[in-house]
């Protein structure tokens, strides 16, 4: 059962994320009034320097929106410094140029250098207390997982790697049977539902809230469609609506402008680190620099994406698609390096110029392979209702080796979830994994697609 302490878990992290900003707050307060405010030939009077210091706090508190740092308990401790560093990274740079503005002047670097290096120390310090304290009050969740398939063997090695906030302390198969699971449920806190049929799980989700027991949920494909559904009130029966059309046409423009305004931007700042990885493909094997790949967009349609070419000429001579996998011998030294700073996607700037692609959507899939995945997952096609991206929620939460069902999840959230601030918040973490190496990791040696030997269809789609 829910213990008395999880009534204030809320309050409890309110309390430590405001310590931080606190923190932040008066470290460049002291910053303003002893190194900026002084060089600046007008002057604000008391309100004007309130007001910058407010506009710093409220730049901190949207980036801890979107890289999440101050969700001490959700994110691993390393997870929580790395967002932090972020955040105060973006804060600082994005204040460093309204502090310039307001001088009509390049303003000294120097004292925002030694503030990041503050707020660094601070942030570390912060999250070592915090997350142990956290840790102290609220001990990893004893779970139970009822399955219903293979599926499950996937879900357990994610939890495992967070031994921090879950136990799973015991597994049981749906096939026990109803009525056993619900006398097993009562045993603990909290119980997960992995891939069981739709009328066993309605069934255990009424019994979990019945008896106040916390549940966890692995989604089929009809619940995030239903989580995108608008709502209409019939007289006293209210009804969901799923207009499943993908993007609105104000959404579409809105996304085409966007798209345009950033890759033009970006095709300019990326041009010099596109000559020098061309030159370096050019000088190690006198190769192609680009390589070309059909791949799927909206609606099914065809187009070449184009890559900097990370793998030896004719990497597929024998005809067969197959995705990279770990130490894959066909990717070259340079290959190595671009993929994992990800400069081998550089060109696809040009894609999106060209209207193939979006800055963001679902990562366009070769037609191959797509046609291998719907054998088994007919639904895949269902994340062809919008153009694909450069990068997406699915590249953003999950990695390249993420199966195949979990990117359709992943990429309906998406979709039915639409909105500019959304893309605009992907965009900034994908700045984030950039720099996480697991986010490029291979998929199984011999294997052809992300498909895993576990995987099998599931159940009440």
């Amino acid at each position: 059962m829910e213990n008395t302490r999880d009534k204030y878990k809320g309050l409890i992290s309110l309390g430590m994320s405001a310590i931080l900003l606190v923190g932040v707050s008066v470290l460049f307060t002291h910053v303003w009034y002893t190194a900026y405010k002084g060089l600046i030939e007008d002057p604000f009077f008391r309100r004007g320097n309130w007001l910058l210091i407010l506009v710093y706090i409220i730049l901190f508190l949207i980036f801890s929106r979107i890289y999440g740092g101050l969700r001490v308990g959700h994110l691993k401790r390393s997870d929580v410094i790395y967002s932090n560093m972020l955040e105060i990274f973006f804060t600082n740079l994005i204040t460093y140029l309204q502090i310039s503005l307001i001088a009509r002047k390049l303003m000294p670097v120097l004292p925002m250098v030694f503030l990041t290096l503050g707020d660094a120390v601070l942030i570390c310090v912060w999250s070592f207390l915090s997350s142990a304290l956290y840790a102290k009050l609220y001990p990893p969740r004893e779970m139970l997982l009822v399955y219903g398939s293979d599926l499950a063997y996937s879900l357990m090695g994610k939890l495992s790697s967070r031994k921090d906030k879950y136990q799973v302390k015991r597994a049981i198969s749906i096939s026990r049977g109803v009525q056993e699971v619900e006398a097993v449920i009562l045993k603990h806190a909290s119980v997960i539902l992995c891939d069981i049929s739709a009328k066993d799980r309605n069934t255990l989700l009424k019994f979990c809230f019945e008896h106040s027991v916390r549940v966890y949920i692995t989604p089929k494909i009809s619940d995030i469609l239903l989580r995108g559904a608008g709502v209409v009130d019939l007289f006293d029966t209210p009804l969901f609506v799923c207009r499943n059309l993908g993007l609105t046409l104000t959404q579409r423009a809105v996304k085409r402008g966007l798209d345009l305004a950033v890759s033009l931007v970006a095709a300019i700042v990326a041009s010099p680190f596109m000559l020098i990885t061309a030159l370096a493909i050019k000088l190690y094997d006198k190769g192609p620099v680009l390589y070309k790949q059909k791949r799927l967009t909206k609606d099914g349609r065809e187009f070449y994406v184009y890559k900097f070419r990370s793998m030896v000429v004719n990497a597929e001579k024998d005809g067969q698609a197959r995705l990279a996998s770990q130490n894959d011998d066909r990717i070259t030294p340079v290959g190595k390096f671009i993929r994992k700073i990800r400069f081998d996607e550089l060109p696809q700037i040009f894609n999106i110029l060209f209207g193939d692609m979006s800055l963001v959507g679902p990562r366009p899939e070769r037609p191959e392979i797509a046609k291998e995945y719907e054998k088994t997952m007919p639904e895949f096609s269902f994340r062809l209702k919008v153009k694909a991206g450069l990068t997406g929620y699915a590249q953003v939460m999950g990695r390249y080796n993420t199966t195949p069902y979990d990117k359709l999840r992943m990429d309906l959230m998406y979709i039915g979830n639409y909105s500019i601030m959304l893309d605009w918040k992907l965009l900034f973490m994908t700045i984030k994994i950039l720099f996480l190496p697991e986010s490029t990791q291979g998929i199984e040696e011999g294997a052809r697609t992300a498909e895993r030997k576990h995987e099998e269809p599931h159940h009440g789609e």
